[in-house]
């Protein structure tokens, strides 16, 4: 008979024990059955980044039908009210269910200490939704400051206050203060009329890093971000008009609560020993709750470590008492003896924007960009063991490709987006016409002797060049023109004429600039700078190459398609002014 286990909470810790006990039951009868709220996995180490408008919320919002489509897990939307650990049973509202093995993976929640006024209010970073609407005010503080004629109440809407400046705070202030940058353009707002604060009642923000890495953050984020850090600072009270602290009270229209968390409310229903001001379940070295087939893991898990203190609610604890819990119930199934669950802490990395991080990993602190890599590496790593090349690969789209805040010069040209499928045809010719003209160049030796007189028709109507039998000459016919003198506008025809014989003729367009009576702009500039000299002829036609080539190369490869295009038709504008445009070349 089949062993039911059920999970209850879709968060870092049920989904690794759920992938867990699916891949490694092999031929045990097991019943697995992870159940949640909500339809989706959260990235919640990555929900700041919606809350500052770097990426949109489906970029942290993971199906959960994406994760489990190959497995045998059982998904259930419900959520669960009630529990009775004593007869193997729990309910929601609609429904009751049964187990023989329960792994409670509810996660955490904001945790208030008691502080007057906060939960009604101050906004909170601890769910996709809390995300999204932190998001949704910002926008809107904006617009009604942009409006406000009234110089208080326009200084409090452009007055943002997160409290709390451990991970979560430091990360969340750190969005804002990027994403301001483009809300002032936007609404016409100087930068110096917001002002950013950090406050936390610790002497130092990043408590948990080492100083030195603290110190790099904090000099950033005032020096570069322009953020108001305010440290030693105990926070007594919030209202709906700012925030009171000790020494005095910041007036603002949004207060983000990032100070704290405990677990889950969820927590108060279930028959288990409580442990300290977190409200963690107890649990023993093997993560069995005083019910020896309930498990506990991730942030509600009150798992100690070797000083007798609880882990960190942090990704690395929740993954590995979830595999934990897992291996346990296997163990148990199987009759062996239940393997202690013990918790390695690899190191942490602590976003301040898109441009700037800190980390310690194993022990050692990683220079910026590298932290910047390494955060990237570490939710690739996650995504690739949960949804594979797919997950992976709409987090690089979504951080990369389509991220939402300001951007570089050169970040703007490879992540606009546009309905552009049916431009790549011609941009893939294009492309390979101009790296087809610009390899042929070589070929005939342009980076060796000078060969640009040749081309920009100098020399019409007298004798040009040489073939293999006899000398031609270029004659010149107008078959139509438009002429005012500063732009004129010519069709012709071009042939060459042996003894007196047409040999070969084609048709040409040509714009001239600024020709009036013997003076021509163009051919004056070629014949007095161009070709002044063979030195200076050789420049402008190596020159020619390298663009040539480089055009080609940037169009086919579709990177910097605006600046290719850009000189693309620089040159076109130098050809139809010089030697102008011929049938067999458009």
């Amino acid at each position: 008979m089949s062993k039911k286990v059920v999970i209850v909470g879709a968060g870092y810790a049920g989904i690794e024990a759920a992938l867990t006990l699916n891949k490694k039951k092999k031929k045990d009868k097991i019943e697995i059955t992870l159940i949640d709220k909500n339809p989706y996995h959260t990235l919640l180490t990555e929900i700041h980044e919606v809350a500052g408008n770097r990426v949109s919320e489906e970029a942290v919002r993971i199906p959960l039908r994406s994760i489990f489509k190959y497995t045998d897990v059982n998904l259930v939307l419900d959520e669960i009210k009630e529990f009775d650990l004593d007869n193997n049973t729990f309910r929601s509202e609609d429904n009751t269910y049964h187990y023989d093995y329960l792994i409670l993976a509810m996660g955490s929640t904001p945790n208030f200490f008691g502080i007057p006024g906060l939960k009604e209010h101050a906004f909170t970073l601890w769910s996709f939704e809390d995300a999204v609407k932190i998001r949704e005010h910002i926008k809107r503080t904006f617009i009604l400051a942009e409006q406000e004629k009234d110089s208080e109440k326009r200084k409090r809407l452009l007055t943002f206050v997160v409290a709390g400046a451990g991970f979560t705070g430091v990360e969340m202030i750190g969005e804002l203060a990027i994403w301001v940058k483009s809300l002032c353009k936007d609404h016409n707002i100087p930068r110096k009329d917001v002002r950013l604060v950090i406050v936390d009642m610790l002497p130092r923000i990043l408590n948990t890093l080492n100083e030195k890495n603290a110190a790099k953050a904090h000099q950033y984020m005032e020096k570069k971000l322009g953020i108001e850090i305010m440290t030693s600072t105990k926070i007594l009270e919030a209202t709906d008009k700012g925030l009171v602290v000790e020494g005095g009270f910041i007036e603002t229209a949004t207060i983000i609560w990032a100070a704290g968390v405990r677990s889950t409310m969820d927590v108060e229903n279930i028959d288990a020993e409580k442990l300290g001001g977190a409200k963690r379940l107890a649990v023993d070295e093997f993560g069995r709750t005083k019910h020896k087939n309930v498990y506990v893991a991730g942030d509600i898990s009150g798992l100690l470590d070797e000083n007798n203190k609880f882990y960190p609610a942090m990704v690395e604890n929740a993954i590995q008492t979830g595999h934990g819990a897992a291996m346990n119930i296997l163990n148990d199934i199987r009759g062996k003896e239940p393997q202690k669950i013990k918790v390695k802490m690899h190191g942490t990395m602590v976003s301040v924007g898109n441009y700037f991080a800190v980390s310690e990993i194993l022990g050692r602190n990683l220079p910026v960009w590298l932290s910047i890599v390494m955060k990237f590496l570490v939710n690739i790593h996650y995504l690739w063991e949960i949804t594979g090349f797919r997950g992976a690969a709409v987090y690089l789209y979504n951080e990369i490709l389509d991220r939402r805040q300001r951007k570089n010069l050169v970040e703007k040209h490879y992540t606009t987006n546009m309905r552009a499928w049916w431009t790549t045809p011609l941009r893939l010719f294009l492309g390979g016409m101009w790296l087809y003209e610009g390899i042929k160049k070589v070929i005939e030796g342009w980076l060796k002797v000078p060969k640009l007189a040749e081309f920009p028709g100098m020399a019409a109507d007298s004798q040009s060049a040489a073939t293999g039998s006899a000398l031609y000459i270029t004659e010149v016919a107008e078959t139509f023109s438009i002429k005012t003198g500063i732009i004129n506008f010519i069709l012709g025809t071009e042939s060459k004429i042996v003894d007196g014989t047409a040999i070969d003729a084609v048709s040409f367009a040509k714009v001239e600039l600024f020709h009036f009576g013997d003076f021509n702009l163009v051919p004056w500039f070629l014949r007095n700078v161009v070709l002044a000299s063979d030195g200076l002829a050789m420049f402008f036609q190596v020159l020619v190459v390298i663009l040539e080539v480089g055009i080609g190369l940037m169009l086919l490869g579709g990177a910097l398609s605006f600046v290719a295009s850009a000189i693309s038709l620089g040159l076109l504008a130098m050809f139809v002014t010089s030697t102008g445009l011929y049938m067999d070349t458009w």
